[in-house]
């Protein structure tokens, strides 16, 4: 459980970048979100020094790299009003490629893949009916959305099927981040794009997204 400070620290910095983000000095929570980022990815840096599988730690921590820039781009959709959605879908598309980097590292791992694709994409047809049902998209954002969601429940169901077969601490760790990214991702799409946007739903995004981050990178701790 070495690094641990590193971890902490992110949380304290996502706490403050989201107060500023409620008190709209959107400049101020753009920097803080960068280095609450940028400290989850140290700590999988520094907590993939620890495991073994070199294939499996470097696609991991570019994934975490991708999910930084992700977050500031997100962000920045506030500082640049005019260019808001434009600067959303492509924070969506790091977001995306990190989810495949995730996908990609896990693959190696699962014995029934092809079991664990069938079931993810079952769980994303009915998930993607659910929320669609629920907001009010472009055509653009729903192409987005459909791969997006996808891709990280392809994510946690392979995930899931790798804990079922080989229970372990990693993952155990790796799971729980995920579902964790999972939920907070759902949360942030209806939260973005439903009739009413709800600071509580926005405070439950992020804090589920940086403790995600944060599990994925601490089960590179107990790799073997």
């Amino acid at each position: 459980m070495r690094y641990m400070l590193i971890a902490i620290l992110s949380l304290v910095l996502a706490a403050f970048f989201m107060y500023e983000e409620y008190k709209k000095n959107y400049v101020l929570a753009v920097v803080l979100k960068g280095f609450a980022s940028f400290c989850f990815i140290l700590f999988g840096i520094l907590s993939g020094s620890l495991g073994g599988d070199s294939l499996f730690v470097n696609r991991i921590i570019t994934g975490l790299v991708l999910g930084g820039v992700a977050d500031i781009l997100l962000n920045l959709r506030f500082v640049f009003e005019k260019k808001g959605k434009l600067i959303f879908l492509v924070g969506i598309l790091f977001f995306l490629s990190g989810h495949i980097l995730y996908l990609a590292a896990l693959i190696p791992q699962s014995s029934s893949l092809l079991l664990y694709l069938v079931i993810g994409i079952v769980l994303t047809a009915l998930i993607l009916v659910w929320m669609f049902s629920l907001i009010t998209v472009t055509k653009a954002f729903k192409i987005f959305g459909i791969l997006y969601i996808g891709a990280i429940m392809l994510m946690n169901s392979v995930a899931f099927g790798i804990l079922i077969a080989s229970p372990s601490m990693q993952s155990a760790l790796f799971a729980m981040g995920a579902v964790f990214f999972l939920v907070s991702d759902i949360v942030l799409i209806l939260n973005t794009f439903g009739p009413k946007q709800q600071q509580k739903l926005r405070i439950t995004n992020l804090s589920l997204y940086y403790m995600g981050q944060l599990l994925m990178g601490l089960s590179l701790q107990f790799l073997v």
